[in-house]
């Protein structure tokens, strides 16, 4: 069965909706971060910290992207955006946009690791609140 963790955008977050085309960006900007922080200590890190391609199916443009590895330790991760309607507190309804990570059966144990940092880059960034696969509950956004 597919392991799920969700970056929900909630609203004390850095932004309240988010594409499929920023998320393959602030991945490319993890990327390249990581190549630098090799370049730094003159070792290959961008190779190890980021082993897969972005690829996109026509049947899943505009809504999910999956990492297909580029090293056999590795396998893939699907990452998709999608909209949800929750309840406040105060009973009031809105909608709220999330980032679903996904990992297939044939993931590795090397791909739930790569996706939780991920995923904790991405929750960071965009000040989200992330629901780990195994359920734990993370706040990256300012809390009152």
């Amino acid at each position: 069965m597919a392991e799920n963790a969700f970056i929900k955008l909630v609203p004390s977050s850095a932004q309240q909706t988010i594409t499929v085309e920023e998320v393959k960006e602030l991945l490319s900007y993890y990327k390249n971060i990581t190549s630098k922080t090799g370049n730094q200590v003159d070792w290959e890190y961008g190779d190890s910290a980021f082993p897969y391609e972005v690829k996109e199916k026509s049947e899943g443009k505009g809504k999910w992207f999956y990492l297909q590895s580029t090293n056999e330790r590795y396998y893939a991760i699907l990452f998709g955006v999608d909209k949800e309607m929750v309840r406040d507190e105060d009973g009031t309804e809105r909608i709220q946009t999330y980032i679903q990570v996904a990992l297939p059966e044939q993931s590795t144990f090397g791909d739930k690791g790569k996706a939780n940092e991920f995923c904790k880059f991405l929750a960071k960034k965009l000040q989200g609140e992330l629901h780990l696969f195994n359920e734990r509950i993370m706040y990256y956004y300012p809390r009152k």
